[in-house]
């Protein structure tokens, strides 16, 4: 029998205060550290990495402390023949790490396609952090409405096949299907923007929109905001199913899902010139995108309704850390040079 440990009813109020903090850490992030466009050296973007990553774990730590006061005292989970409060916070402190690390190694796409963006549009590097953070502030709303339609249609075991074969496919189309270049202004989208607001040739400035003659006019950099939405929605038809594969609660799909996100930024400073390096992290990626797809349709049945987190957080991290060992044990150069020596 499934069960909601954290009921939306009963946890209305921590939604409210998470998104709260979030929307503070954003307004210190660019009010305070960010106010003047700039560009991220390595240095600041690995401190401010190391930051995001420390706030997660701290929250989860916090999330498994508050789940061992919690449960023991919840009626409703004590009814439950055989529920045992300690097991079942120590599997939401799992959970929750398990569904950061996926959508955090799922965030190395999302770089090499910001990389790709900012060189299309030539975005300099001291406006790239303006644009990313209006496109993290667009992220969160897209992923809340994502986060919150897949807790409802994931009700349905039909629902969670189709995800799950998705997610299949989707991993094989990744470790098989060569790369596609990207074209903004072949998307459909872009196209239509550009036929409804007119845009300027060059940038001006920091500035998404000015006005000229009683015209408003869009700028390049909007437009490259515009991309960088588009592509994150993108993303996220992948990563929310893959997280709702590990864990069934919402609030840890929600809380795993936006402190992913909020490292973004800075993980993308600080990886943007060495990302090819990673070359075997998208099989990597591919192995897990498959690997969470057969949980779903497969492996939760033949253990009971429930693939044990535990194992699924060492196969997923196991896979992800071997395929970047084996990036940087066997570089990219190195292998390019040993096929053109063999030809």
């Amino acid at each position: 029998m499934k069960i909601n440990l954290f009921p939306f009813a009963e946890y209305w109020w921590f939604y409210a205060a998470f998104t709260g903090f979030v929307l503070l850490l954003l307004a210190i992030d660019l009010g305070v550290f960010h106010r003047k466009a700039h560009a991220v050296s390595f240095r600041e973007a690995a401190i401010w990495t190391v930051v995001w990553i420390s706030l997660a774990l701290g929250f989860n730590f916090l999330l498994y402390q508050y789940a061992l006061w919690k449960f023991p005292q919840d009626p409703r989970l004590l009814a439950i023949p055989g529920f045992d409060p300690a097991a079942a916070a120590q599997v939401v402190s799992l959970e929750f790490l398990a569904g950061y690390i996926v959508e955090k190694s799922l965030s190395v796409d999302n770089i090499f396609v910001f990389v790709v963006i900012f060189s299309y549009f030539a975005i300099p590097a001291m406006y790239q952090h303006r644009v990313l953070f209006y496109g993290i502030m667009g992220a969160l709303i897209f992923r809340a409405i994502f986060i919150a339609m897949g807790s409802v249609l994931m009700q349905y075991h039909w629902v969670i096949l189709i995800f799950g074969a998705f997610l299949i496919i989707t991993g094989i189309k990744m470790m098989f299907a060569p790369e596609k270049k990207i074209d903004p202004n072949k998307n459909p989208l872009i196209r239509l923007f550009r036929k409804l607001v007119p845009v300027t040739q060059e940038l001006h400035g920091q500035r998404f929109f000015l006005k000229e003659k009683g015209m408003v006019y869009a700028t390049p950099l909007f437009i490259t905001l515009l991309f960088v939405e588009i592509s994150d929605v993108i993303f996220a038809v992948d990563s929310v199913p893959a997280i709702f594969a590990l864990t069934s609660e919402p609030m840890i799909v929600f809380s795993s899902n936006i402190f992913a996100i909020l490292g973004l930024r800075a993980m993308y400073f600080m990886l943007a010139g060495a990302v090819d390096k990673f070359y075997l992290l998208k099989y990597g990626l591919a192995v897990v995108l498959i690997f969470v797809g057969l949980k779903m349709v497969w492996l939760n049945d033949l253990y009971g309704g429930k693939f044990p987190i535990s194992l699924s957080l060492g196969i997923i991290g196991g896979v992800i850390a071997l395929s970047v060992a084996l990036s940087l044990l066997f570089t990219k150069d190195q292998r390019e040079s040993e096929n053109g020596g063999q030809s």
